[in-house]
């Protein structure tokens, strides 16, 4: 951690401490009964965890990128169900702190940086998957505001969020079609429902959700920043936040998995030896450690490039890609070393198996995200 200060240290340290300490003990029993941590999203905002990004005079320390995605394995490597719990809210959290009319700054930000009002965004619709710039969810402009038709699914702290930063077409005629998108800043307001939880192979816990708007009225000054047409290049910025964030998710979960196959490798024997002792085993492991610390490399560049006010799409986008690719693999090395108790719910490595693959497939897939690095491969480059 030679890159952060003193302070950001500390902060990394404290979190460390109280995963070992209050989350570990009591993960297993809430994870398999989908339970929500409320107790522990509690002590998270006594933390300061959900004021991360949030900068005086609205938030007591907005610390570092780096620091963050720090923080974000530190507890994803407890429970990556809890890492999920502040991801979303800290990416609206920097969108207003970024983009915000001043009056939108005072009236989320302070709240948001205690965790009193708690954030989610709200990109992926039914039938769009990935391509964003497909929005079917309209928010037509009106007198006073606008009046929002569409649903969007898998919104992650939906029930428990009171702030939604809605990705919305504002212009569906608009060519280029992104510069028809807005970002609303919406509150639970009537003609805003959130229907179903879905259902999860794994990252229970915290709830994943289908939400739709129905005739649903917002004031013109819920809009980010207060300028139609600027909200794709808003959330793009936004995810660079939230890839970063994801990938160190993923480093997390891989790093709770080495741990616990190391461990069980080096207490449980065949043939006389400890199981580390065979190449088969010993081979595994030394490419976990490899891998986990590549990964945490390519993170802490691309934190690093976002700290320095540099575009990061491409470095956030292969850490995103390599990290999640590198949990999936660890993942599935640890059952094998544990061999038939990683396939038993009574030991923790079949809920990192299960969680790995979210991952992989959010905060945009990793086959989009390939498609994002090459482009930038070429562009940077001067390649025709």
């Amino acid at each position: 951690m030679a890159a952060l200060s003193t302070e950001e240290q500390q902060i990394v340290e404290l979190v460390a401490r109280w995963v070992d300490d209050e989350v570990r003990p009591v993960v297993n029993e809430l994870e398999h009964a989908n339970a929500y941590p409320e107790a522990l999203i509690e002590q998270m905002k006594q933390m300061g965890v959900y004021g991360l990004a949030i900068a005086e005079p609205y938030g007591d320390f907005a610390v570092s990128a780096r620091c963050y995605a720090q923080v974000t394995e530190e507890i994803a490597r407890g429970w990556m169900s809890l890492a999920g719990a502040f991801g979303g809210h800290s990416v609206v959290s920097k969108l207003i702190a970024r983009f915000g009319t001043d009056e939108q700054k005072q009236r989320y930000l302070p709240r948001l940086a205690t965790g009193e009002l708690r954030a989610t965004m709200a990109l992926t619709e039914p039938d769009g998957g990935s391509d964003l710039q497909a929005l079917r969810t309209v928010a037509k402009p009106v007198a006073d505001g606008y009046i929002i038709n569409g649903s969007k699914t898998w919104i992650t702290n939906a029930r428990r969020s009171g702030l939604v930063a809605l990705l919305c077409k504002t212009d569906p005629d608009a060519e280029p079609r992104h510069r028809g998108i807005s970002i609303l800043l919406v509150e639970k307001v009537a003609g805003f429902t959130v229907s179903r939880d879905l259902p999860k192979l794994g990252y229970k816990g915290v709830e994943s959700c289908e939400l739709h708007f129905d005739d649903c009225h917002v004031p013109t000054d819920a809009l980010l920043g207060g300028e139609e047409g600027k909200g794709f290049s808003q959330m793009m910025q936004g995810l660079e936040t939230g890839r970063i964030q994801v990938a160190g998710r993923a480093i997390g979960v891989a790093r709770a998995a080495f741990d616990d196959a190391l461990g069980y490798a080096q207490e449980r024997q065949a043939f006389g030896v400890p199981i580390w002792q065979h190449q088969s085993v010993g081979n595994l492991l030394a490419d976990m450690a490899t891998q986990i610390t590549a990964a945490q490399q390519l993170n802490y560049h691309a934190a690093d490039c976002l700290d320095s006010g540099r575009r990061a799409d491409m470095e956030a986008g292969m850490a995103k890609l390599f990290c999640s690719e590198m949990a999936a693999k660890v993942t599935l090395d640890a059952i094998r070393i544990h061999g038939g108790h990683g396939y038993s719910t009574e030991f923790d490595v079949e809920r990192y198996y299960r969680d790995a693959p979210l991952m992989i497939v959010g905060e945009g897939t990793n086959e989009v995200l390939r498609n994002v690095i090459v482009r930038q491969v070429v562009d940077r480059n001067g390649l025709v």
